[in-house]
């Protein structure tokens, strides 16, 4: 029987026992080979991660990410979490909100009356998405660890807004407008992906753990908690911004 060329030799081949009694060709059996875990992307861990049996404690079902019983996609892995390292709140960039109010004119005091909403748009991940799967997928996953840190709330919404209305004095020869910086989080930390170790029977070859690892930054706006069964609101500053006329 001619040979056959293998390219990668990082796979291990094993030939089953009943074929080299009986001088029938011989099968193979492709296993994981020992460092299988630095060939994965991290994209390909986040797949993983995303078709997991367990996520982040809570298991989950073949159509929470789209999955099939029959048609695929099936479950990847046995576990993943989220594991936090670092937590950090920033100002985000500043928003024009309200119109420009010129007082222009010698001897004149108009007041101007500020009605603004602001619209935050809510960060993703590195390689999260606000909403991936039914369940909310890995982002939504995520809301737990958000909720521990001080003026947080649920993470799944794409949006979260501010508003409200005040009167404000335009000084002479100035020309008035507000402007709001929303007040903004980050987290930092790693998906750990875990498959369980599975021990050889009749027809399948032993499987040893397999553990693998990506890093994740996601970003967010801060969300006030507001009246219940109301969106949070977003957090943020207002600000007075003078120009000369």
């Amino acid at each position: 029987m001619a040979k056959r060329r293998f390219k990668n030799k990082k796979v291990r081949y094993v030939a089953i026992g009943a074929a080299l009694t009986t001088g029938a060709a011989v099968a193979t059996v492709v296993l994981p080979s020992a460092n299988a875990a630095e060939e994965k992307t991290a994209q390909e861990i986040i797949t993983m991660c995303e078709r997991t049996k367990v996520l982040n404690g809570k298991k989950q079902s073949l159509e929470d990410f789209g999955g099939h019983g029959i048609a695929g996609p099936g479950f990847q892995s046995d576990s993943c979490k989220f594991v936090e390292t670092g937590f950090e709140t920033f100002n985000g960039p500043k928003e024009k909100v309200t119109v420009d109010f010129p007082n222009c004119e010698a001897n004149s005091s108009p007041k101007a009356e500020f009605k603004w909403t602001a619209t935050v748009g809510q960060g993703e991940g590195k390689y999260t998405a606000t909403q991936q799967g039914a369940a909310g997928g890995l982002f939504g996953a995520l809301s737990g660890s958000w909720l521990k840190h001080k003026g947080t709330t649920d993470i799944t919404v794409k949006t979260v807004t501010a508003g409200d209305s005040e009167t404000r004095q335009v000084p002479e020869g100035k020309v008035l407008h507000m402007e709001f910086t929303p007040r903004m989080q980050r987290m930092t930390g790693e998906w750990q992906v875990k498959i369980n170790a599975r021990e050889a029977t009749t027809t399948t070859n032993a499987v040893p753990e397999q553990n693998y690892t990506a890093p994740e930054v996601i970003e967010g706006p801060v969300v006030l908690p507001k009246a219940a069964g109301a969106p949070g609101v977003a957090d943020g500053a207002l600000d007075p911004v003078e120009t000369d006329c």
